[in-house]
């Protein structure tokens, strides 16, 4: 293991935050801000403030949801694997996950993983359904799930890009996943953030259409994104944004998960994504006890963070 006194510390924000994030966003999950105010005037502060509508009732508060399902998918097969990165053992565990009828499974997820032989041949099955789609999906369910990959202690880039494909197969896909993983790796390994201009360079690698969103992120107001509208909240380089923009202009782990989740859209994916980085960033010790200790199932979690762990330090 490379010399950093806090590295553990900040595998362990990672994983915790991608969680918090999640489980927090899914209070105002696909909700506009109409529909906030109403159903929150004073905003989200803490998982007890969740409404129950029609969506929310088929959770706890404190759960998390699909976004986090298919990481600890990733996560559960490295550590079986003792740190080896073994695509069908992923995607049999995607299967098994998609088959025990799981809350929140995104439309793009589904197809891909409803096709038969779809173990066999993940990579071929999801390039179909991409082509089927006319190359045009460009979901955000692969950067959702992909802060653990940044927690790999090789070959990141390469491990995020075929993980991505195995469900997602479009470049802005990849490179999402490519650009959350080399940054969370660098701010758990390196203690040395990636710099603008490495984000760009890796964006224009896999898809010139992902530049615009990094310097948005950069530069912009969160609200330039428009995250709530409803046409393209589910789009892979909104949440990209949305993550490089916390990471960039939020001081503090919880003024990023609140700002995220307060402002609506896809706000659990978007939430995940952008506090596992800032887990990253600011380490586990910096997340407000109560978001810890009121996650339901935290006992998953705490056996993923030492397999993990345990791995990297041997």
């Amino acid at each position: 293991m490379k010399n950093c006194d806090n590295i553990l510390d900040k595998i362990k924000g990672a994983i915790y935050g991608h969680v918090i994030g999640d489980a927090l966003g899914l209070a105002t999950e696909f909700m506009d801000k109409a529909e906030m105010d109403r159903a929150y005037p004073h905003g989200v502060r803490f998982y007890s403030d969740m409404c129950h509508d029609s969506h929310r009732k088929r959770w706890i508060a404190g759960e998390w949801t699909d976004d986090t399902e298919m990481m600890l998918c990733i996560a559960n097969a490295f550590i079986e694997d003792k740190g080896g990165v073994d695509l069908s053992h992923i995607a049999r565990n995607f299967k098994d996950w998609a088959s025990d009828n799981p809350r929140g499974i995104g439309l793009n997820t589904f197809k891909v993983l409803s096709i038969g032989d779809y173990v066999e041949k993940p990579l071929e099955v999801s390039k179909l359904i991409w082509e089927l789609n006319r190359r045009q999906s460009a979901a955000n369910g692969g950067v959702m799930r992909t802060s653990v990959v940044g927690l790999f202690p090789n070959d990141v880039e390469k491990h995020a890009a075929d993980i991505c494909r195995l469900t997602h197969y479009d470049p802005r896909c990849v490179g999402s996943c490519v650009i959350v993983s080399e940054l969370i790796h660098s701010l758990v390994y390196d203690c040395q953030p990636l710099s603008f201009e490495k984000i760009i360079e890796i964006a224009d690698k896999y898809d010139e259409r992902i530049k615009k969103f990094v310097i948005i992120a950069k530069d912009g107001a969160l609200d330039s994104l428009d995250l709530a509208d409803e046409k393209s909240m589910g789009y892979t380089l909104k949440t990209l944004a949305v993550a490089l923009w916390a990471y960039w202009h939020c001081t503090s782990f919880e003024e990023g998960l609140l700002t995220v989740v307060n402002a609506g859209g896809d706000a659990d994916t978007n939430a995940a994504v952008a506090c596992a980085i800032l887990g990253a960033k600011f380490g586990y010790n910096s997340i407000p006890i109560d978001y810890i200790d009121g996650l339901i199932h935290k006992d998953q979690l705490e056996k993923v963070t030492s397999g993990i762990i345990d791995y990297i330090k041997n």
